[in-house]
């Protein structure tokens, strides 16, 4: 029997018709919405020379806002970062194919296909405008160092001689007080030191005030083979104020890590200070009374201090081919778990982007692909800090030895016995 009311409309088709008649947006309100993004992201670039604006951002709208948004988060154990940009990958993806397969065969369809793909392109707009405003912001306003009187002079080659010597002595120490295995490897509970994260800023807060804040339990990465591809170990992610954690890399140096996350989550935006920051909460978080009889966080965080310390004494000059004296000395001063637990540390990482699989053309083309996505994921990350006057780049991660002799170089001489 013929239908009385003509040809079926698709569900799809009645629901777009019933919102296009019941739901008219002024023209002037679409230009409003297209427009506005623009004008946030441009200002920003404007605006962020001025000290005094930033600052006020960071203080009054971006901290707070992004303290709500961690609260909001903190609700899911999972990541909502991880889910959000699945499904907006996914999504992107559909909505650009569908779009040019609708526009592909009507005239005019350059004209369809960018009416289309605008409402994606505002989007994409609206979340580079709220990132720049909640996080980059952070970049130009008054770091931590300088808010707290550290020095810009540098430090002499003798110093950080005699800090590096300090770490290593302290993390061969803690080195036997971690729990290990039967195989002398190290071994914590993730869970137990995600818990008791939250509360290592404790007494670090009391020299910084300005450290002081709630902290969130980080969250592990769904995607955590992904960041290893990439050479990353954790992100704090400002749009949902979540810290999360890659748990595939060794534990050793995971509490750091998550020390330094927190940091961002504190308002410590500046990758050096973060592992700064990071490195002292470890330290000074007595942790041994979080984690009953294992001071997880102290021994992350001496050697955490270690690895960039080491890294800076490595070479007397930038051309010099071989280690210097000094590195040698204290490398072999290292106890065994320490290097075990570097080692470790190294081979992982190392191994991150070389496929095992025993099928020799899969296995390079899966390499190619890895290094290439760590290359281009380090790139790109690289050029965002140096647009954010982090003139350093993906380097200022190491950047971190002069504000750890700085603030150890006394207490290593009196440890040392240094005259």
């Amino acid at each position: 029997m013929a239908s009385q009311g003509g040809p079926r409309l698709p569900v799809t088709e009645k629901i777009r018709n019933w919102f296009r008649d019941h739901f008219r947006i002024p023209l002037g309100v679409t230009i409003a919405v297209c427009v506005l993004p623009v004008v946030l992201i441009s200002l920003f670039y404007i605006l962020r020379s001025s000290r005094i604006v930033v600052d006020w951002v960071v203080i009054y709208v971006s901290s707070p806002v992004r303290g709500f948004l961690g609260w909001l988060s903190s609700v899911y154990p999972f990541a909502i970062m991880e889910i959000f940009c699945t499904a907006a990958g996914i999504f992107f993806i559909y909505y650009i194919i569908k779009a040019i397969r609708d526009t592909s065969r009507r005239r005019e369809k350059w004209k369809l296909l960018g009416k289309r793909l605008l409402p994606l392109f505002v989007v994409i707009l609206y979340i580079w405008g709220l990132f720049s405003w909640l996080w980059s912001s952070g970049y130009h306003a008054t770091g931590f160092a300088e808010r707290n009187g550290f020095s810009g002079e540098g430090i002499t080659r003798d110093d950080l001689i005699v800090v590096t010597a300090y770490f290593a002595g302290k993390a061969n120490e803690f080195s036997e007080l971690v729990e290990r295995d039967e195989d002398g490897r190290y071994i914590a509970d993730r869970r137990q030191m995600f818990a008791a994260s939250t509360r290592i800023y404790r007494n670090i807060s009391n020299e910084f005030p300005d450290l002081r804040g709630r902290l969130y339990a980080p969250k592990p990465m769904l995607f955590s083979w992904l960041m290893s591809i990439t050479g990353y170990s954790g992100m704090y992610f400002a749009l949902t104020g979540e810290t999360m954690i890659n748990t595939q890399p060794p534990g050793v140096y995971m509490p750091a890590t998550v020390a330094h996350e927190h940091a961002h989550q504190l308002g410590v935006f500046a990758e050096d200070e973060a592992n700064f920051v990071g490195i002292l909460a470890c330290i000074t978080s007595e942790s041994g009374n979080l984690i009953p009889d294992n001071p997880v966080f102290e021994y992350a965080g001496y050697m955490s201090g270690l690895s960039y310390l080491m890294n800076a004494l490595m070479y007397n000059s930038p051309l010099a081919s071989s280690p210097s004296e000094e590195w040698i000395v204290i490398r072999e001063s290292l106890s065994e778990n320490v290097l075990r637990d570097r080692n470790e540390n190294s081979i992982f990482w190392s191994t991150r982007t070389t496929s095992t699989t025993g099928i020799g053309f899969l296995d390079n083309i899966l390499t190619a692909v890895a290094e290439t996505t760590n290359d281009a994921v380090n790139t790109i990350y690289d050029g965002y800090l140096r647009s954010q006057s982090q003139e350093l780049g993906i380097r200022s991660y190491g950047a971190c030895v002069d504000l750890l002799v700085q603030y150890f170089i006394d207490e290593a001489y009196e440890a040392l016995q240094v005259p």
